[in-house]
């Protein structure tokens, strides 16, 4: 071995000085600082919501705005914050599908359809839910119109064109009912804005859930919530997943890639694997201020591929533990609390059955929970998951979240197998109250767990 020099001591000494030197550079060079994706302001009642569609149509036997408010208190008791309302625009006549039409062809966007009341109607309703400490936001539909919308005569070059010059659908959909508008003209951009505006001051709506809104360039959108952030703050969904949209313009995206991964699972007879991949990039790539709504329904997978039951059978229960325990809003689609077992008419009048509930006290649990513990509420507000690894990782899915001083510990048997599993639990030791039974149940770090086919254990701290 050589001796250690005067000069080996010294030079040893520039190398350390140069990387403290060049650490502090990089720690004061903003090139090198950590962002923040998401540069838009979320309302601060949106940090532990949770949301419900509804389908003013099926809602009732009358299909009101009037009819449906004595609904509110249920939907208020479940633990709902923001109810949100399919369209409440008149619906074109001219290509209409089916007896009454499609909420998404809009003829008017400072309309009410009047198979649901007037203006003052709706405002009525705005009011009530406000005086239930809730929040309201309303679909909307800038991508295209009906056919017969007077803006396709008063504005037709605000729409795209086929190439021989008509008025077309979306191109490369079906939709037969509209016709796409084209954004690459201020005109409409400014009509559009302005109709949001309208909806927000005059109404005291409190944000919009926007139809296909992807097909729109995101400037637009991120200039329209500057605009009506103007008059208050708005909540505003998108009906879309990547996650440019989040920057400053929507507080949410959906996840269609969650349902997907569970439907493998429930439906299709696939592993998990996938659904962990999920989890694995809602971690590492979703912006942590991002919000993103988990659903086992809405709209959409109720009309087009089934039904709740259908889709996830004997774990359907399991998988609505888990959307409302995995980083997101939970959405509960208007007629799931009552266990609604088939897909509803989209085009024609077609009533939901609300004669029994069979999950509305389980999603009053989870609700009540994520509104109490801060290790579920949204985006940064909430705890990041971390991966519970077990000895059964092709069928159970276990994770705990924590924020502060509380924490939620999810155990789920993801497969219609029964399994017995052992838990790496030594960093949840602790006491925790199981969120369903009330049972008091101590991890040690090393814990085993007797799991019937689609159990679940939410442990609570």
């Amino acid at each position: 071995m050589k001796p250690i020099t005067f000069y080996s001591i010294f030079f040893l000494s520039i190398v350390f000085s140069s990387c403290i030197k060049d650490k502090k550079e990089a720690n004061n060079d903003s090139r090198y600082q950590p962002k923040e994706f998401v540069e838009l302001k979320h309302p601060d009642w949106s940090k532990n919501a949770t949301i419900y569609e509804v389908n003013v149509r099926q809602f009732t036997p009358e299909g009101t705005f009037k009819a449906f408010e004595s609904h509110l208190p249920r939907i208020k008791n479940m633990g709902i914050d923001i109810i949100w309302l399919m369209p409440i625009h008149p619906i074109g006549v001219e290509k209409r599908k089916g007896t009454l039409g499609s909420y998404y062809s809009v003829k008017d966007y400072y309309g009410i359809n009047p198979e649901f009341g007037t203006k003052e109607d709706f405002k009525h309703l705005i009011d009530k839910i406000h005086s239930m400490g809730m929040y309201v936001i309303v679909d909307w539909v800038a991508n295209h119109s009906s056919w017969d919308n007077p803006l396709a005569k008063e504005h037709p070059e605000w729409y795209t064109k086929t190439e021989d010059g008509n008025f077309q659908p979306t191109p490369w959909y079906d939709w037969d009912d509209v016709i796409d508008f084209d954004y690459e003209q201020p005109g409409i951009r400014k009509y559009m804005t302005e109709a949001l505006v309208y909806w927000v001051k005059d109404f005291n709506i409190d944000g919009y859930r926007c139809d296909t809104a992807g097909f729109l360039p995101t400037d637009f959108w991120d200039n329209a919530r500057a605009e009506m952030d103007a008059v208050k703050p708005v909540f505003m969904l998108a009906e879309w997943e990547s996650k440019d949209l989040l920057k400053n313009a929507f507080d949410m995206t959906y996840s269609w890639t969650l349902w997907d991964k569970m439907t493998a699972v429930t439906r299709d007879k696939k592993s998990i694997a996938s659904l962990v991949e999920y989890m694995a990039h809602d971690v590492s790539t979703f912006p942590r201020d991002g919000y993103r709504m988990t659903f086992t329904d809405n709209h959409d997978k109720n009309s087009w591929e089934g039904n709740m039951v259908t889709n996830f059978g004997d774990g359907l229960e399991a998988s609505m533990v888990l959307c409302g325990t995995v980083n997101g809003m939970p959405l509960v689609y208007g007629g799931q609390e009552a266990g609604l077992n088939r897909s509803l008419k989209f085009f024609d009048k077609d009533l939901i059955d609300w004669s029994k509930m069979p999950y509305e006290n389980l999603y009053k649990k989870i609700f009540d929970l994520k509104h109490q513990n801060q290790a579920l509420w949204n985006g940064k507000e909430g705890g990041v998951m971390v991966r519970i690894f077990n000895d059964k990782l092709d069928q159970v899915i276990s994770f705990s979240r924590t924020k502060d001083n509380d924490k939620v510990v999810t155990i789920i048997n993801y497969s219609d197998k029964p399994t017995t599993v052992k838990l790496n639990s030594k960093n949840q030791k602790g006491t925790y109250t199981e969120l369903f039974s009330e049972e008091k149940i101590t991890l040690n770090g090393d814990d085993v767990f007797e799991l019937k086919p689609w159990q679940y254990y939410v442990l609570v701290k």
